[in-house]
């Protein structure tokens, strides 16, 4: 497994360039510590990222430190991220994440996490109600720089089409094996390139095939070598 995805991160790394991009310019919303992170994770469910960050923007201009946000009624912060979507429930789950640390740990920080492991970082903040595994794996990957690896739709139709998971994997199962079989350090990159390669080239409905960088090592397009379907997944 590492072999072919270092195969892939190589040639979408190339064809980026080839754009006259870097994989580091394709990270758009600048994440800051670990708990800025897991709240605007938490605000970019069922949603895009334009308004994710518009929600997180409003709520930081409106409740400039944790603190505000904690004594703030739930109302008021369903106002203030509204444009998110599913304002009640998320206001709901950042007040709960926020009273819990303040209850167990006495501050609204998730600082403590740095130097855990993966599992350790995962197994913590999936104990926190609406947190999933791909909302702890943008913390750990993006906020803690471990090697966890977040599966979004775009990831998970590009894996199952490349092979590189079971056709039928779930994202979680996808985010397991994709996170132990990527070469060290190149989780990042790889995650970016990925969801970048998913929303331009192998898209969900009319996938461009016939300019795919990946078209030689793609299960999908080659049915004889692999035994998966032709049709895109």
């Amino acid at each position: 497994m590492s072999g072919r995805l270092t195969d892939v991160a190589l040639r979408l790394r190339e064809e980026f360039r080839r754009r006259g991009g870097s994989a580091r310019f394709l990270l758009q919303q600048a994440t800051g510590g670990p708990l800025d992170t897991l709240i605007l994770t938490l605000l970019s469910q069922a949603t895009n990222d334009g308004n994710a960050s518009r929600a997180y923007a409003e709520l930081r201009k409106r409740f400039p430190r944790w603190e505000d946000v904690l004594r703030a009624d739930v109302d008021e912060i369903e106002d203030a991220i509204r444009v998110g979507g599913l304002g009640k429930s998320k206001a709901r789950r950042i007040k709960e994440i926020l009273e819990r640390l303040e209850n167990e740990r006495g501050e609204l920080s998730l600082d403590f996490l740095k130097g855990l492991s993966v599992r350790e970082v995962m197994d913590y903040l999936t104990s926190f109600k609406g947190v999933g595994c791909k909302t702890a794996a943008c913390v750990a990957l993006f906020a803690l720089g471990l090697d966890a690896f977040p599966v979004d739709t775009h990831i998970l139709r590009v894996a199952r089409r490349l092979g590189l998971v079971d056709p039928k994997a779930t994202a979680e199962k996808a985010q397991e094996t994709l996170s132990t079989g990527a070469p060290p350090g190149t989780n990042l990159e790889l995650h970016l390139l990925l969801i970048d390669h998913g929303r331009r080239v192998c898209r969900a409905r009319r996938p461009r095939c016939g300019v795919c960088p990946l078209q030689a090592v793609c299960a999908a397009s080659n049915p004889a070598e692999s035994g998966f379907s032709t049709s895109p997944r």
